[in-house]
């Protein structure tokens, strides 16, 4: 597995070189660059440039986190933001200006050397239906035209919401023919799905191995975060390190290492922990040693 970590780590500032070379001097061979505005403005002709000319300089994969955010609510970013952007919102013009959004950020992968981007079905909430399986395989066929000729792959994440289960993730893809459209498994939403009960003719299985065994070896890539799982009083996405949470990592290992084709590991990590570059870079080699890769 390819290690890689997620400029969401550093998702309060605005990300420059120096921020790019800590998290290589963490391990990370693969960065994944979270598209907000007040982090990195994808609109900004010097910003792309600037991050282009690191990505060239340097022998590390770039792939991209579509915007959750809007540039009017970007900014003003502050922790509190929710995200406001939903490709299959129920209203069409609503749809448009996030389809426009997502575009602009995808643009950068005109002068960045971006192989994939991972992109979000749906809000918390959001529920399974036609209505949201037609509206999933319009969004994935307009990106997939935009992205194909810049070289991007998709890569559809694993949410809290009805559209986005890994199961329902495969039907849209299934539907729609989507043959290179590829997965990204985040490890920190699957612990906060419900296990399914045991039955006469299977095991009970756990959010993230339901998650491997859906998604099998179309994922591409991974989010690797922990989190205290789906206990009442907790169910939060806090996107803690690996080890922090109530996540089997041993487990996690053994199925990443049972995949035919390596993915890329990328460690989602919450800026909200508020560490230094050489804390981040410690917990990063940490990270990787619990995963057997380092």
């Amino acid at each position: 597995m390819k290690q890689g970590i997620s400029t969401h780590v550093f998702l309060a500032q605005r990300l420059t070189p120096g921020l790019l070379d800590a998290l290589t001097r963490g391990g990370a061979t693969a960065v994944e660059v979270f598209a907000a505005r007040h982090h990195f403005d994808y609109a900004d002709r010097g910003a792309v440039r600037e991050l282009a000319n690191w990505f060239r300089s340097n022998n590390v994969d770039a792939s991209l986190h579509m915007p959750l955010f809007s540039s009017d609510e970007d900014s003003n970013w502050s922790r509190h933001t929710a995200p406001v952007i939903n490709l299959i919102d129920l209203n069409k013009s609503t749809r448009i200006e996030a389809m426009d959004e997502v575009k602009r950020a995808l643009e950068s992968a005109e002068q960045i050397p971006f192989r994939s981007c991972v992109i979000h079905l749906g809000l918390k909430g959001d529920r399974w239906n036609t209505r949201a399986l037609d509206d999933s395989m319009t969004a994935i066929e307009h990106l997939k035209a935009f992205s194909s000729p810049l070289g991007m792959q998709l890569l559809l994440e694993n949410l809290n919401n009805e559209v986005a289960t890994p199961a329902h993730l495969v039907e849209i893809v299934r539907a729609g023919h989507f043959d290179n459209v590829g997965f990204c498994l985040d490890t920190g939403h699957a612990n906060l799905v419900e296990p399914q009960l045991e039955t006469r003719d299977h095991e009970a299985r756990d959010g993230i191995t339901q998650a491997f065994e859906d998604f099998g070896d179309r994922i591409v890539e991974l989010h690797l975060h922990d989190n205290l799982g789906n206990r009442p009083e907790n169910g939060k996405d806090e996107h803690l390190w690996p080890g922090s949470g109530t996540i089997d990592w041993d487990s996690v290992a053994k199925q990443i290492a049972a995949l035919k084709q390596p993915p890329v590991g990328i460690l989602e990590i919450a800026h909200e922990l508020g560490e230094d570059m050489k804390q981040i870079e410690t917990e990063s080699r940490a990270a990787w040693k619990k995963l057997g890769v380092a």
